[in-house]
Protein backbone atom coordinates (compact mmCIF):
# COMPACT_ATOMS: atom_id res chain seq x y z
CA UNK A 1 0.00 0.00 0.00
CA UNK A 2 3.12 2.33 0.90
CA UNK A 3 4.54 1.90 -2.57
CA UNK A 4 1.14 2.73 -4.57
CA UNK A 5 0.70 6.12 -2.20
CA UNK A 6 3.96 6.95 -3.38
CA UNK A 7 3.37 6.36 -7.21
CA UNK A 8 0.14 7.97 -7.14
CA UNK A 9 1.96 10.95 -5.36
CA UNK A 10 4.75 11.30 -7.80
CA UNK A 11 1.92 11.56 -10.92
CA UNK A 12 0.24 13.82 -9.10
CA UNK A 13 3.35 15.90 -8.59
CA UNK A 14 4.14 15.15 -12.47
CA UNK A 15 0.73 16.36 -13.77
CA UNK A 16 0.40 19.54 -11.27
CA UNK A 17 4.13 19.99 -12.98
CA UNK A 18 2.94 19.58 -16.68
CA UNK A 19 -0.36 21.05 -16.21
CA UNK A 20 1.44 24.41 -15.05
CA UNK A 21 4.41 24.30 -17.59
CA UNK A 22 1.67 24.24 -20.45
CA UNK A 23 -0.31 27.02 -18.76
CA UNK A 24 2.75 29.00 -18.99
CA UNK A 25 3.78 28.34 -22.56
CA UNK A 26 0.41 28.91 -23.98
CA UNK A 27 0.32 32.25 -22.80
CA UNK A 28 3.48 32.73 -24.41
CA UNK A 29 2.00 32.00 -27.54
CA UNK A 30 0.90 34.90 -29.72
CA UNK A 31 -2.54 35.32 -30.98
CA UNK A 32 -1.87 36.93 -34.02
CA UNK A 33 1.44 37.37 -36.01
CA UNK A 34 2.69 39.79 -39.00
CA UNK A 35 4.60 37.49 -41.55
CA UNK A 36 6.81 38.40 -44.28
CA UNK A 37 9.23 36.45 -46.61
CA UNK A 38 11.47 37.95 -49.00
CA UNK A 39 13.69 34.59 -49.66
CA UNK A 40 12.78 31.80 -51.44
CA UNK A 41 12.01 30.03 -54.96
CA UNK A 42 8.96 29.61 -57.31
CA UNK A 43 8.84 26.91 -60.05
CA UNK A 44 6.16 26.20 -62.47
CA UNK A 45 5.60 23.16 -65.23
CA UNK A 46 5.99 23.87 -68.63
CA UNK A 47 7.60 21.78 -71.73
CA UNK A 48 7.64 18.54 -69.67
CA UNK A 49 10.03 20.28 -67.21
CA UNK A 50 10.18 22.32 -64.21
CA UNK A 51 11.29 25.76 -64.31
CA UNK A 52 12.88 28.05 -61.02
CA UNK A 53 12.71 31.58 -60.47
CA UNK A 54 12.56 34.25 -57.21
CA UNK A 55 9.38 34.84 -56.51
CA UNK A 56 8.17 38.05 -55.42
CA UNK A 57 8.38 39.40 -51.59
CA UNK A 58 5.26 38.18 -49.85
CA UNK A 59 3.27 39.67 -46.09
CA UNK A 60 0.24 38.47 -44.52
CA UNK A 61 -0.98 38.32 -40.89
CA UNK A 62 -2.64 35.25 -39.25
CA UNK A 63 -4.49 36.40 -36.95
CA UNK A 64 -7.11 35.07 -34.09
CA UNK A 65 -5.09 31.96 -33.10
CA UNK A 66 -6.34 29.81 -30.63
CA UNK A 67 -4.14 26.59 -30.17
CA UNK A 68 -6.76 24.71 -27.84
CA UNK A 69 -9.28 24.63 -30.82
CA UNK A 70 -6.90 24.65 -33.86
CA UNK A 71 -7.94 27.37 -36.04
CA UNK A 72 -6.86 31.34 -36.93
CA UNK A 73 -7.53 33.07 -39.91
CA UNK A 74 -5.01 34.73 -42.26
CA UNK A 75 -5.20 37.99 -44.41
CA UNK A 76 -3.20 38.09 -47.78
CA UNK A 77 -3.81 42.18 -47.34
CA UNK A 78 -5.37 44.81 -45.03
CA UNK A 79 -9.04 44.73 -45.60
CA UNK A 80 -8.81 41.21 -47.19
CA UNK A 81 -11.53 39.08 -46.18
CA UNK A 82 -9.53 36.66 -43.84
CA UNK A 83 -9.51 33.04 -44.94
CA UNK A 84 -9.94 30.27 -42.20
CA UNK A 85 -6.83 28.50 -41.08
CA UNK A 86 -6.43 24.99 -39.29
CA UNK A 87 -3.46 25.14 -36.89
CA UNK A 88 -1.47 21.86 -36.41
CA UNK A 89 0.87 21.73 -33.25
CA UNK A 90 4.49 20.83 -33.64
CA UNK A 91 7.17 20.53 -30.82
CA UNK A 92 9.26 24.01 -31.11
CA UNK A 93 6.53 25.00 -34.10
CA UNK A 94 2.71 25.24 -35.35
CA UNK A 95 2.14 24.76 -38.91
CA UNK A 96 -0.65 27.21 -40.42
CA UNK A 97 -2.68 24.81 -43.39
CA UNK A 98 -5.05 26.89 -45.77
CA UNK A 99 -6.89 24.97 -48.23
CA UNK A 100 -8.33 27.94 -50.53
CA UNK A 101 -11.26 28.15 -52.64
CA UNK A 102 -9.68 26.20 -55.85
CA UNK A 103 -8.64 23.41 -53.50
CA UNK A 104 -4.90 24.45 -53.62
CA UNK A 105 -3.01 24.35 -50.26
CA UNK A 106 -0.56 26.80 -48.36
CA UNK A 107 1.30 25.78 -45.75
CA UNK A 108 3.19 28.30 -43.38
CA UNK A 109 5.14 26.69 -40.04
CA UNK A 110 6.04 29.20 -37.52
CA UNK A 111 8.98 27.93 -35.64
CA UNK A 112 9.55 29.16 -31.52
CA UNK A 113 10.98 32.73 -31.10
CA UNK A 114 14.37 33.50 -31.74
CA UNK A 115 15.67 35.26 -28.42
CA UNK A 116 18.54 36.59 -30.67
CA UNK A 117 16.25 38.53 -33.23
CA UNK A 118 12.69 38.24 -31.72
CA UNK A 119 11.04 37.31 -34.62
CA UNK A 120 9.60 33.96 -35.18
CA UNK A 121 11.56 31.98 -38.04
CA UNK A 122 8.81 30.69 -40.94
CA UNK A 123 8.77 28.69 -44.14
CA UNK A 124 5.42 29.17 -46.39
CA UNK A 125 4.76 26.90 -49.35
CA UNK A 126 1.78 27.24 -51.59
CA UNK A 127 1.06 24.50 -54.01
CA UNK A 128 -1.22 25.52 -56.76
CA UNK A 129 -1.67 25.23 -60.51
CA UNK A 130 -1.83 27.75 -63.43
CA UNK A 131 -4.26 27.02 -66.33
CA UNK A 132 -3.31 23.51 -65.51
CA UNK A 133 0.09 23.43 -64.80
CA UNK A 134 1.55 22.70 -61.78
CA UNK A 135 2.94 25.68 -59.99
CA UNK A 136 4.53 26.04 -56.40
CA UNK A 137 6.85 28.03 -54.31
CA UNK A 138 8.59 27.99 -51.17
CA UNK A 139 9.52 31.05 -49.18
CA UNK A 140 11.43 32.07 -46.23
CA UNK A 141 10.84 35.05 -43.79
CA UNK A 142 9.84 35.77 -40.63
CA UNK A 143 6.70 36.48 -38.02
CA UNK A 144 6.68 38.93 -35.53
CA UNK A 145 4.34 39.10 -32.62
CA UNK A 146 0.68 41.73 -33.17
Amino acid sequence: MKLGSTVSRTLGAVAGFLSISLAAAADDNPKNLSCSFADGASWSYDAGAFHSKPPAPLAFTIENIDLEKQTATLKAAPGAVAGKVSVVRAINANHFLEVVNEGFLNLTTVYDKDETTGKHPAVHSRHLGIVGSPVFGQYTGFCSDE
